[in-house]
């Protein structure tokens, strides 16, 4: 069996969504002690930083790299218009390139992540959500003009990336996308299993891999109930979040298990292969807990376990705010598919 080289986890160090930080509070302190156990006790080699602020990236990132990680510069801009998008990411190649000059190819750096979805103007919707929920989303998706402007706009990002980072680039494409890959170094795919594609995960991974540049799963997981293996990607909409308090849409039970047996097949699978590297989503999910100062009396009461929607490797304490008993100072506790992660990229 072919060695992944790329032995990775996804970390948010906020990324924003509906006016919303998943991350409101950043502690640099926090941070570099889970990418100390993201490299010590999860035995990965290199990580993808995802989030809006590229300060916050930046710090991260140097964290990391002091580390001896290799870093997946992954600015994300959501819900904005292209020109807006092309602009942030020149300034957050910028910092890339600083990072980079400090640590010479050990630094790659992510133009855009799933953009037909989640940039302004290629599917109907002020918002991700509204995109996802257009009810010719399919139809849109699929139009020879969309394609057309997506591989144009994708074309654009590169350039502007090329202008200011002189080290690798890549995308991260959800299945339907067809950018042009010649001016990246990597393909990167953000490669969920789950119906309908669960039967045919095996064979998708095959056709990335024959594009002729490395494969890079960059973004791959599962939630944490009985059955997410089939959900993929959308596992979190077993959750009605426009309902207040938030409440399970059918009858669906909080299951680790689940969670960490899937995470060992599509590492497996992947490995199986030949895929140069993967990053595992996501290391923690911040917002699965209250804002730092909030309350817990005021929070409604939650009729199943806030971690059930959540792909984190790590449980956060909701609503009580407390710290974990297996790793000192911090505020979660590993599950079953942190010990899952951690034993094959130990073996591998």
């Amino acid at each position: 069996m072919a060695v992944v080289r790329l032995k990775g986890v996804c970390y948010d160090v906020g990324r924003e969504m509906l006016g919303r930080n998943w991350r409101p509070e950043y502690d640099p302190v926090a941070v570099g002690r889970d990418i100390r156990i993201i490299r010590d006790e999860l035995h990965c080699n290199a990580i993808r930083l995802q989030g809006r602020s590229p300060e916050r990236l930046h710090d991260a990132a140097k964290l990391a790299l002091e580390l001896g990680l290799e870093v997946w510069f992954s600015p994300e801009l959501w819900d904005h218009s292209r020109d807006e998008t092309v602009d942030y990411l020149a300034g957050a190649s910028e910092v890339a390139q600083g990072l980079l000059d400090a640590f010479p190819g050990k630094v790659v750096l992510s133009v855009g992540s799933e953009l037909t979805l989640f940039a302004q103007g290629f599917v109907p919707g002020e918002n991700v959500l509204e995109r996802l929920a257009h009810p010719k989303l399919r139809e849109v998706i699929f139009d020879p003009s969309t394609r057309s402007a997506f591989r144009a706009f994708i074309d654009r990002l590169a350039h502007t990336a090329r202008g200011r980072f002189r080290g690798k680039i890549t995308y991260a494409a959800v299945v339907f996308e067809q950018p042009d890959w010649e001016p990246f170094d990597y393909v990167g795919m953000d490669l969920y299993r789950g119906d309908p594609m669960f039967d045919r995960y095996a064979q998708l991974l095959q056709r990335y891999s024959t594009l002729g540049k490395p494969l890079v799963n960059t973004e791959f997981g599962c939630c944490t109930f009985r059955g997410a293996d089939r959900w993929g990607g959308r596992g979190w909409e077993v959750v009605d979040w426009n309902h207040w308090p938030p409440r399970l849409r059918g009858n669906y039970v909080y299951d680790p298990s689940a969670q960490a047996n899937e995470l060992t097949a599509l590492l497996a699978l992947n490995d199986g292969a030949g895929v140069h590297g993967t990053f595992v989503y996501t290391f923690i999910e911040p917002g699965s807990g209250p804002p730092a100062g909030t309350d817990a009396a005021s929070l409604p009461k939650l009729d199943f376990d806030p971690d059930l929607p959540r792909y984190a490797l790590v449980k956060t304490f909701y609503p009580e705010q407390r710290l974990g008993t297996t790793f000192p100072g911090v505020a979660w506790e590993p599950k079953e598919s942190f010990r899952a992660v951690a034993d094959y990229y130990g073996r591998h």
